[in-house]
């Protein structure tokens, strides 16, 4: 079996646009949350967003390859640009090399409503434009991205709602581990637009804390009244140990363990049992304990269930070891499908500058919460192993261990 490690890795998002920028903003414990007010204009209960800017592409990529990517394919050419070039690969050896990509995604409401709007509008489908259905397909950030870096290896989309970057990257790792391929650029990607979660808002799982939008992101607080929707992409590129040192590369860490599980129930309330079977299979794969476990990055989306059923099920397999645990999500609000992989970036990011990020907005925590070693402000603290959880809609449970490399 090979070791799998990761080579590059490359963010956009909320906290930043590049990885100096969001390594600031974790330390500093900085919100990227604000006010959409188109979002009440058409009838939302919260105009509570992440504000991530549209990038601009033009010069970057002929027409022809933009025409087809979608807003989170477009921050997902960015995050992967980034990573790639932290991995120190470049196009040539791209070319010469067998590739793949996995990434996480799970909806391109945008360019499918517009699709139909046009359609309704002018009733001549020839208008809806010839890279609507690239756009629009689930598939569009792994078949985009593969055919702008003329990628050779497997090529396939991961769709398991917030948890699907997470899976993406067990994907990765397993495929690597196996020996079928010998790299693999793996990520998540969301978009930030009012047409991916109006069905959100109607579940009324937004804040409403309209006032103060930087405050509305509570995970743990027993003051939370619902999460942030959010979104932007991350890549990491995972590589076979042996590869990455034939080559020079600097490695970032080591994955070391992936446990996953369904909670067989409800659609969309959360349990505590499921979660725990995907921490202690990851544990198992990993051959760790609770104990040698540095830091957690939570789940956490700040609703009043999800955070609960969490914390119940970090006690119950870290409680004796007392692991310093946060969720990014106070500052980035919930990054759906980009978040598995994104909270394995910022992990990253913390776990090379010595520090623990912020779970901001925890002023008081529950009574589940307050059992857990939570750092609600920035703690300087040594990170040589860390875990990060990944739950979503359907009771799919995602657990990654990643080890620095000694």
């Amino acid at each position: 079996m090979n070791r799998v490690v990761i080579t590059g890795m490359g963010i956009y998002s909320c906290l930043g646009y590049n990885l100096d920028d969001v390594k600031n903003s974790l330390y500093t414990g900085k919100s990227g949350i604000g006010l959409e007010p188109i979002r009440k204009e058409l009838g939302f209960r919260s105009a509570l967003t992440a504000l991530v800017e549209k990038p601009i592409l033009k010069g970057l990529l002929p027409r022809r390859q933009r025409v087809g990517l979608p807003v989170h394919g477009e921050y997902a050419y960015l995050s992967t640009v980034e990573a790639l070039k932290k991995a120190g690969v470049d196009q040539d050896w791209l070319n010469a090399n067998e590739v793949g990509i996995i990434f996480g995604n799970d909806s391109c409401a945008e360019p499918t409503i517009r699709s139909v709007d046009t359609l309704r509008e002018k009733g001549d489908t020839a208008l809806i434009g010839s890279g609507a259905v690239f756009q629009a397909m689930n598939s569009t950030v792994s078949m985009n991205l593969s055919t702008i870096f003329q990628l050779t290896g497997i090529n396939y989309t991961v769709s398991a709602a917030c948890a699907s970057g997470s899976h993406a990257i067990g994907m990765g790792y397993h495929m690597i581990k196996s020996g079928m391929q010998d790299m693999i650029v793996c990520g998540g990607a969301q978009e930030v637009n009012y047409h991916s979660m109006g069905s959100f808002d109607a579940l009324q799982a937004f804040s409403i804390r309209e006032d103060a939008p930087t405050k509305a992101s509570r995970p743990f607080d027993r003051d939370r009244d619902g999460l942030i929707p959010s979104g932007g992409a991350a890549t990491v590129v995972l590589e076979s140990y042996d590869s990455a040192v034939k080559r020079g590369a600097n490695i970032l860490g080591e994955v070391v363990g992936y446990g996953f599980s369904s909670n067989g129930g409800h659609i969309s309330q959360p349990t505590v049992e499921g979660p725990v079977r995907s921490l202690e299979k990851c544990l198992k794969d990993a051959g760790l304990l609770a104990k040698d476990i540095d830091y957690i990055s939570a789940h956490a989306t700040s609703t009043p269930v999800g955070d609960m059923c969490e914390a119940k099920a970090l006690y119950e397999v870290f409680g004796e070891a007392k692991t310093l645990i946060s969720s990014t999500k106070g500052m980035t609000g919930h990054e759906c499908w980009m978040a598995g992989a994104s909270e394995i970036v910022y992990s990253l990011l913390m776990m090379h500058n010595d520090f623990v990020a912020p779970n901001i907005n925890l002023e008081n925590p529950d009574e589940d919460a307050a059992k857990l070693n939570i750092a609600a402000s920035t703690k300087e603290h040594k990170i040589d192993t860390f875990l990060s959880n990944s739950f979503g809609f359907g009771g799919t449970n995602s657990s990654l261990i990643i080890k620095k490399v000694q």
